[in-house]
């Protein structure tokens, strides 16, 4: 079941027309190599891939962001009987992204729930099952689409505990592919974090490489409350990297310092962190490269740190950069380390516009060279 799309050539998570998702009106292309990401010729192996159920003698695997999320689900889903998906596409189909592709069929029809095109009802009827005890994990098939479902998720879901004293609690894990960088249409390429950070009572999380996800998603549906889980799609399938088999978490609430610097400090989040990557190797500058993991709550600690030992500051994000979360990072720093800055704080964000069509796309989104200009702009104070 899929939403009536624009004419055009197939969509597919891989690029591929024959994994197209077909709506009434003809459905789209969506490329997940985007220029300047680091990319893998290889195919996919099955989902979830085979050494990872069957070969406990191989305690790593070399895994995509999808193929991390869907070892996650199947992780937690042995595990935990209370632990089912639902959502759009997400049974036989395995999702628009094949995010869940193999679960239907390895846990069955009443694990793995198909729902009709009504995200309000998706987000509703979830709430509903954490309240009697269950630990969904609703699938909203694009960042956009959550618009429907805002007053469940900020009305409901994130006051519960808070409305009935603790008497309920909500452990709901909404995972929501975000961002752009696919060549996708209109409501398919949002960057929301903010808006929902902005909610007491939700958490969000954004991972950007395999090894976070598995371990934030698995955090994710054992906390006792509602949390945001936004995949960046523009990186599902961009590289690989060694995830462990066995379970683990990594906590909320908990940024990962991915290179250490004395210059400057950079902080960014999701796919932005990679092209963050490739602009300090062409820098050849010594900057700390801060990753936030989790955008709310938010480990303000771990970047003030950061900055009083280098005084300077960049943060990098895709949302529009008027009000993005990045404005309150740089209103924490200067709260705090005023006295410790060399240069103000620079932000590298999308435009405040909608996120534009196809051949403008890439213009939107901070690159390398955006970054880099940053870069040399705070270093020159």
């Amino acid at each position: 079941m899929t939403r009536p799309r624009a004419p055009g050539p197939p969509l597919s998570a891989t690029g591929d027309p024959s994994g197209s998702q077909r709506g009434a009106a003809g459905p789209i292309r969506i490329s997940l190599h985007a220029p300047g990401f680091p990319t893998t010729t290889e195919p996919d192996p099955p989902f979830p891939p085979t050494s990872i159920l069957n070969a406990p003698q191989d305690p790593v695997a070399n895994l995509t962001l999808v193929q991390a999320i869907n070892l996650a689900l199947v992780q937690e889903m042995e595990r935990d009987d209370r632990v089912i998906i639902l959502g759009e596409d997400v049974g036989p189909n395995g999702g628009v992204f094949r995010v869940t592709e193999g679960l239907h069929k390895r846990f069955g029809g009443h694990r793995v729930v198909d729902t009709p095109l009504a995200e309000s009802g998706i987000i509703g009827t979830s709430i509903g099952l954490a309240m009697a005890g269950l630990r969904p994990v609703p699938e909203i098939q694009f960042d956009g689409f959550l618009g429907p479902a805002y007053d469940q998720l900020c009305s409901h879901a994130a006051r519960m505990r808070t409305r009935t004293r603790s008497a309920f609690t909500v452990p709901l894990t909404v995972r929501v592919p975000v961002g752009g960088g696919i060549h996708a249409p209109e409501l398919h390429s949002d960057s929301p974090e903010a808006i929902y950070a902005h909610q007491p009572g939700l958490k969000v999380v954004m991972p950007a490489s395999p090894y976070d996800a598995k371990g934030l998603l698995i955090s994710a549906i054992r906390d006792p409350d509602p949390v945001l889980f936004f995949e960046p799609k523009r990186i599902y399938r961009a590289f690989r990297e060694e995830v462990p088999e066995d379970e683990y978490t990594i906590p909320i609430g908990k940024a990962r310092v991915v290179a250490e610097g004395e210059e400057m400090t950079m902080v960014s989040w999701g796919a932005s962190v990679v092209q963050c990557m490739q602009a300090i190797e062409k820098s050849g500058r010594s900057i700390e490269l801060i990753d936030l993991r989790t955008i709310w709550p938010l480990d303000t600690e771990t970047i003030l740190e950061s900055v009083r030992k280098t005084g300077r500051v960049v943060i990098v994000h895709e949302a529009p950069k008027s009000g993005g979360w990045g404005a309150e990072i740089a209103t924490r720093i200067t709260e705090h380390c005023f006295l410790h800055l060399e240069a103000p704080p620079q932000r590298v964000a999308g435009f405040d516009t909608i996120m534009p069509y196809y051949k403008l796309e890439m213009e939107y989104m901070p690159d390398a060279a955006r970054i880099a200009k940053a870069i040399d702009e705070t270093a020159a104070y």
